[in-house]
């Protein structure tokens, strides 16, 4: 059944592709206008803007899972403490 979902959306994705590739038309005239006009630095300033927008999310996501590891190992950790004082409180 998973097998069956994964392939359905693999093929929704693969018919969506065209209109992902879309770009916004004003960042694709102002990159257009200025390279013709012999500038590339906009274009280049524009790729590293959507590289830093990328990045930051999974960024702030793989911070939340450290934190979220680290705090629950902890955990772990006092509870394992409480079992083996109660362990030796028993015996």
């Amino acid at each position: 059944m998973k097998g069956r979902k994964l392939i359905i959306v693999i093929t929704i994705l693969i018919f969506a592709a065209p209109e992902l590739m879309a770009q916004c038309a004003m960042c694709r005239g102002s990159v257009e206008s200025t390279v013709s006009n012999g500038r590339s630095v906009v274009a280049s300033n524009l790729n590293t803007g959507i590289l830093y927008l990328l990045a930051v999310p999974y960024l702030m996501v793989a911070a939340i899972s450290y934190l979220w590891y680290r705090n629950s190992k902890k955990e772990h950790e006092q509870r394992l403490a409480i079992i083996s004082r109660v362990k030796r409180a028993m015996s």
